[in-house]
């Protein structure tokens, strides 16, 4: 007579005959560190891309894939480009631009500043405000483009009314935020300790809304840019705008390609300057 023996799955003889198991060893996993590249590799992967682009680009236009008529070409783009700069009023269109989108930039966001922050002193003064400044943040400010152009004339002072339009009512709506945001609590020890309003203002609700306020700058800059931009193609005689829409209704696309490169140039230069301010600021407030 024979005997048959059977082993379960993952036991030994020895764990059958006992039935003892013995606790399985765990498998220690790591989360997966991704290595950042430097910053050299990165710069040239984004410089690869855009070769790589404008190669497919200038092939296309070549072998009749895109229409140079329609499209352009790059290397029409960059002949166009030398033109305009060494014939054309470059330098003055792209002063023109930058001055009126600092300009609103600068304005629209100290007056909304100082706007948002004017609501705390009065709970009836905000509530009374309150359905002028949603009324004004639901109107398309663009369209009342040309009516500020009417208003103001052709000249930098429109551009630089639509630029702050566009920049005043976010920048009050954020630092109303802020102010909504300060903490009741410290407003009543400041009390306590015999604080006098302004001094609970300037001490306690300012430095409280500084971050509210640093926050919008990047995105007021962005603003400011597009209304300049829209001023310029209502009516004006200089600005990156106003070269877009020229060349645009004369169909020479290698200009607006052209404007429109130098345009992203300058948005970058301003974006990265903002950024700047920005760290300056972030440092003071936290000092």
């Amino acid at each position: 007579m024979t005997t048959r023996t059977t082993t379960l799955p993952g036991l030994n003889v020895g764990q059958a005959a006992t039935g003892s198991t013995k606790p399985m060893r765990r498998v220690k996993r790591r989360l997966p560190v991704q290595r950042l590249w430097p910053t050299w590799a990165i710069v040239a992967t984004q410089f690869g891309i855009l070769a790589v682009f404008v190669a497919l680009w200038e092939l296309g236009a070549d072998v009749g894939i895109v229409d140079p008529f329609f499209w352009s070409r790059p290397s029409l783009i960059w002949t166009t480009m030398l033109e305009f700069f060494s014939q054309g009023n470059a330098f003055v269109d792209i002063a023109y631009t930058f001055r009126s989108t600092i300009l609103g930039f600068i304005i629209g966001t100290s007056a909304g500043a100082l706007l948002g922050l004017s609501f705390w002193w009065s709970r009836n003064y905000a509530l009374i405000m309150q359905p002028y400044i949603i009324c004004l943040e639901s109107i398309p400010k663009l369209a009342l483009a040309p009516l500020i152009i009417l208003v103001f004339g052709m000249g930098l002072a429109s551009k630089v009314a639509i630029a702050t339009a566009l920049t005043l009512i976010v920048s009050t709506l954020t630092a109303y935020s802020g102010v909504q945001s300060v903490d009741k609590d410290q407003e009543k020890l400041f009390y306590s300790l015999g604080a006098s309003r302004w001094q609970i203002f300037a001490k306690l609700v300012v430095p409280s809304c500084i971050p509210w306020i640093i926050s919008i700058l990047r995105v007021n800059i962005g603003l400011a840019l597009t209304g300049s931009i829209v001023g310029e193609f209502v009516a004006s005689q200089h600005g990156l705008g106003r070269t877009i829409l020229y060349a645009g209704s004369t169909y020479e696309i290698s200009l607006v390609w052209v404007a429109v490169l130098v345009l992203s140039a300058l948005s970058v230069v301003m974006y990265a300057g903002v950024t700047w301010l920005e760290r300056i600021l972030r440092k003071g407030v936290v000092r």
